[in-house]
């Protein structure tokens, strides 16, 4: 039986459909198919409708599942991640719990430059190690693709170990999960280079960015206040772009600084974070078509005022989910708690956060003809309920309710039958 082979059957068929991001009032509109069949072949969906139009299969080459009627969703996409690091920070935690504020953590010598001196200290060996529980913990909560980014080295040779690690993870034979991967190294300006930001920006533009571009598509920089301010940020990703780079970016988390307007002017993948977005920023980015990558989880830890999900929508641009995954200010992946907090406190339906989850965080990566909807020529990568009411994402508050996990048509975890 070849890997990868698989009919599921009885299924009630959940998913958003195409190949690029769901803007608007369109993140509303999935497609619902009851007692729908499903077939696979080499991990690649072959067909999706009901069992009486199933055309004819040899049912001994594949695997079968029967669904039950339970809800089929696609696989989710956790776009925002940095699950590579070396050491922990829980005194960060506390200092917040205390009234620091991020900023202030990163001026007494916390924050990302702590990260920075672990993980030049951690071999690749351990990064690899570390990341895969992680990678294993977010596949049980019905992920199927997860971004990876660098940034926690800000010199070339730790930069490089990260995205080394990320690509030795993704190659694994026996990985649950696509990985995709993002160069960060613009993440902050390491103390080496303190007072000289121009410089460190020098230094990714001569060194970093043509010794990458054959271990990753994506470039990311943090644009914020103090950090990399607009000019510096527009000077790295042009440069990035004319290498052949995708773009993404931190952007307007701290303070309402232009990083919406300045991705929307570059043609951006996405733009993450958003929490002090101006309405001028949500306008531009919804013209452009730049996929807004919303991050509650870390606006929750660090009781930040939740970025606008609405008036993006409301605009007609894209919104997608993501956890934000990292050892400082949101020490979490979950997607249950993502959920909730997505539809409790950003006004988000569950329709808008599925579509969110799936085809619009594939289109963060650019990954959206692939992954992301369950339709034919698209991978095999599913999430399945314990129940055919998707309502119980939400209720079910950072509860895990996907029993099945399914990636590339290989079942990966399979709940009650």
């Amino acid at each position: 039986m070849k890997t990868g082979n698989l009919i599921i059957e009885h299924a009630t068929v959940v998913t958003p459909v195409g190949s690029s991001a769901r803007k608007g009032s369109d993140m509303s509109e999935l497609l619902t198919i009851k007692d729908a069949c499903v077939v696979c072949t080499d991990g690649v969906i072959e067909y999706v409708g009901p069992a009486d139009n199933l055309p004819p299969v040899d049912f001994s080459l594949f695997d079968r599942i029967d669904a039950g009627g339970k809800a089929l969703l696609p696989g989710f996409v956790d776009s925002h991640t940095h699950l590579i690091f070396g050491g922990f920070r829980p005194d960060e935690f506390e200092w917040r719990l205390k009234g620091d504020t991020y900023m202030s953590i990163m001026q007494r010598g916390g924050g990302i430059q702590s990260t920075v001196n672990a993980t030049r200290a951690t071999s690749e060996d351990e990064l690899v190690r570390r990341a895969q529980w992680f990678i294993d913990r977010m596949s049980d909560m019905g992920v199927t693709t997860v971004e990876a980014k660098s940034g926690y080295g800000l010199d070339t040779a730790t930069e490089e170990k990260m995205l080394r690690a990320i690509r030795r993870l993704a190659e694994k034979t026996d990985q649950k999960l696509r990985i995709v991967s993002t160069f960060l190294g613009a993440h902050a300006v390491p103390k080496e280079y303190a007072g000289r930001t121009d410089e460190y920006v020098d230094l990714i533009i001569r060194e970093m960015l043509p010794r990458f571009r054959d271990l990753t598509d994506c470039c990311d920089i943090f644009c914020e206040k103090n950090v990399f301010e607009i000019e510096e940020s527009r000077r790295l990703l042009t440069a990035a772009k004319e290498m052949g780079y995708k773009l993404k970016l931190h952007a307007d988390e701290i303070v309402q600084l232009g990083g919406a307007e300045l991705a929307a002017e570059l043609g951006a993948l996405s733009a993450d974070h958003l929490l002090h977005v101006s309405d001028a920023g949500v306008e531009s980015m919804a013209k452009a078509g730049v996929v807004a990558t919303l991050l509650p989880l870390t606006a929750f830890t660090l009781k930040e005022p939740y970025a606008p999900a609405r008036k993006f929508i409301d605009a007609g641009g894209a919104v997608a989910l993501a956890t934000d995954l990292n050892p400082g200010s949101c020490f979490s992946g979950s997607i249950p708690l993502t959920i909730a907090l997505a539809c409790i406190y950003m006004k988000m339906s569950i329709e808008e956060v599925i579509t969110a989850l799936t085809l619009n965080g594939a289109a963060a990566i650019g990954l959206a003809d692939e992954v992301g909807s369950i339709e034919v020529g698209k991978k095999a990568d599913f999430a399945m309920l314990e129940t055919d009411n998707i309502n119980i994402l939400p209720y079910y508050v950072g509860m895990n309710c996907v029993g099945t996990v399914i990636s590339g048509g290989r079942i990966l975890r399979q709940g009650i039958k």
